[in-house]
């Protein structure tokens, strides 16, 4: 089941529930998806990547809003804005930790330098393709440029 089937399927489930603010928050994000893929010149089918990443911005756009109504006093608003990110965030993989990370990498270069090869950092694209494909939308990727740099320094 891709994530996007997960959240039409959660819809109706929250809409049996009752669960207003988790049936408003899915069908925002749905409508979000589906825009995004109806954008453009020819329609597109989201990947579960891609749907990933819309999700990250989603959950994002509600924490600053929800900052936005707690400095205006307006905690009631904010409040609630935290909760459709919680409820947006529940469908997000787990995040990485940093060790989680350095371990994929030092996987990866140990994997290019198995046949004798020096890597520097003209080879950084390569260390960063299969990391990045590992990696994608469950940890920081300008953190990630950070600790391969380190690693071929």
């Amino acid at each position: 089941m891709t994530l996007k089937e997960q959240l039409q399927a959660d819809m109706k489930t929250h809409m049996k529930a009752g669960n207003r603010t988790a049936l408003m928050t899915v069908r925002n994000v749905l409508g979000e998806i589906e825009t995004r893929e109806k954008s453009g010149k020819t329609p597109v089918e989201l990947d579960d990547a891609q749907v990933v990443a819309l999700l990250q911005k989603e959950a994002a756009k509600r924490r600053d809003t929800a900052g936005i109504y707690s400095e205006a006093g307006e905690n009631e608003r904010g409040d609630a804005e935290i909760a459709e990110a919680e409820i947006i965030e529940a469908y997000l993989p787990e995040p990485l930790t940093a060790a989680d990370v350095e371990a994929i990498v030092d996987e990866a270069v140990a994997e290019l330098t198995a046949d004798g090869t020096e890597l520097t950092m003209r080879q950084m694209g390569q260390v960063m393709k299969p990391v990045t494909a590992k990696v994608a939308g469950r940890f920081d990727g300008k953190a990630v440029s950070e600790i391969v740099r380190s690693r071929l320094a």
